[in-house]
């Protein structure tokens, strides 16, 4: 080979060469792209035919919705103290979106006194299908329980349900010769009684289907609450027990409560100041106190009340079918307010308004009043052992826009009580049928003067 031939192929060499080496830096950056690629699909280590890691799991999927009791340490026995256990489990359940506490059939539950807190994520189910007991003893309750026993703060979007009973084992409570702690101490019951269910500022809230019985005092009770659905409950407690309210509400506005049977010491549903919109239908009410507006303005407090349907219930051995009733020296107003299609059975007084309300022997005189105006008492038919119908209106500021229409009550038999009607200060329409016939004169007509002096005091609630 001469000089010539052996130049060119020594070129033709190098050219070759160069060309399959890739360069320091461009295999750097090759690298690179790599280990990102490798890092987005789990970064595992090793060469690119290796198989990918397994994903995480998704917990959000994977974590169950049911949280029972039991797997958090109760022991459902009704002897052991299972409110740590019932605390916890809530805690759980509180973080998951549509989660069930569950409550297991039998079973019976002590829990003490306890609050159960929000918020927490929505469509929260405390479901009682077992018996929860509050602590029998008066004693083993501390001054800073006294208020409320299952205490409900903060929540939206809530459901209590289940065939289950909350019993509150009151009958120590409503004992007076009960001591508090024992004899040789001489302390006496508590003057406070607490409410076996209370909800407090909690909205959209259900509660269906239990049994609430025995409470020391309230049985179930919603403040500064809104938008509540009651059905199907069963409340029951002695007529003898006092103070034993079925449901209890105060400032609380949209509120339906239906289908449901409630008897016991005190007023089945006592609907007090700052209520609004309220639907009561379909209720069985007896023994008790009936279904009440008040008492309301004690104190010289202002009381505001409005927008009250009452409909399609069924009273029976009661001391009152359905009520206003004030404390002299109030202040605000109750209006816009329904009774209708109301069955009542050895009734005490049917029908009343009491602006004259005292719970005590004797009660000082008080000028000035919670005035009352659009009251409707519509198809009230049944029987009554002391008297039909009562209307005792301020002397100062008057009823005015009642109505009476369709009232047909008679005695009980072996009744000895009032045939005719009491009414003071009472203005509005009646519409016939009326017995007794002494309710067609029961009403007076008001004139406009009336009308400015009622309206005149009703302006603390606007």
């Amino acid at each position: 080979m001469n000089k010539g031939s052996k130049i060119l192929t020594l070129f033709l060499v190098s050219l070759l060469v160069s060309s399959s080496v890739v360069p320091l830096e461009a295999r750097k950056h090759h690298h690179n792209k790599k280990s990102k690629h490798q890092k987005q699909r789990g970064g595992g280590k090793g060469s690119g035919s290796s198989p990918a890691p397994a994903p995480l799991p998704d917990y959000n999927q994977t974590q169950s919705t049911i949280f029972n009791i039991l797997s958090f340490g109760a022991k459902g026995n009704g002897v052991f103290d299972d409110s740590k256990a019932l605390i916890a489990a809530w805690k759980a359940a509180c973080k998951i979106p549509g989660a069930t506490l569950q409550i297991p059939s039998d079973y019976k539950f002590l829990i003490k006194p306890i609050t159960l807190n929000g918020p927490c994520m929505p469509q929260l189910v405390l479901q009682i299908d077992g018996d929860v007991l509050a602590p029998p003893k008066v004693s083993s309750w501390s001054k800073s329980s006294l208020f409320q026993w299952l205490n409900f703060k903060w929540l939206h979007n809530f459901t209590i349900g289940g065939c289950g009973t909350v019993d509150g084992q009151g009958f120590n409570w409503w004992t007076v010769s009960t001591l508090y702690n024992n004899k040789k101490k001489g302390k006496h019951i508590p003057d406070m009684k607490p409410t076996a269910l209370r909800f407090y500022s909690s909205y959209n809230v259900t509660v269906r289907d239990i049994t609430i019985r025995n409470s020391p005092q309230c049985h179930l009770k919603f403040d500064n609450s809104g938008t509540v659905k009651v059905n199907n409950i069963t409340i029951s407690s002695p007529e003898s027990s006092p103070n034993t309210d079925g449901i209890h509400l105060q400032n609380t506005q949209d509120v339906e409560i239906q289908h449901s049977n409630i008897g016991c010491g005190d007023d089945c549903v006592s609907i007090q100041t700052g209520c609004s919109n309220i639907h009561i239908h379909h209720i069985t009410c007896g023994p008790g106190h009936g279904i009440s507006l008040g008492g309301l303005g004690k104190d010289k407090s202002v009381a505001c009340v409005s927008n009250i349907v009452v409909e399609n219930i069924s009273i029976q051995n009661t001391l009152s079918g359905v009520r206003i009733k004030t404390w002299q020296g109030g202040v605000g107003s109750v209006k816009n307010v329904s009774f209708s299609n109301i069955q009542v059975s050895d009734v005490k007084v049917p029908i009343m308004i009491d602006q004259y309300y005292c719970d005590k022997y004797r009660c000082k005189n008080q000028t000035g009043a919670v005035a009352i105006s659009g009251i409707k008492y519509d198809q009230i038919i049944g029987s009554y052992t002391v008297q039909p119908i009562h209307l005792a209106c301020s002397s100062q500021i008057p009823c005015i826009d009642v109505d009476l229409i369709g009232i047909q009550l008679n005695p009980s038999s072996g009744s000895r009580g009032f045939q005719s009607a009491l009414c003071w200060n009472s203005y509005g329409k009646s519409q016939a049928p009326l017995v007794p016939s002494s309710i067609d004169y029961c009403l007076r007509r008001g004139s406009g003067a009336v009308r400015r002096i009622a309206r005149s005091h009703d302006h603390a609630c606007y």
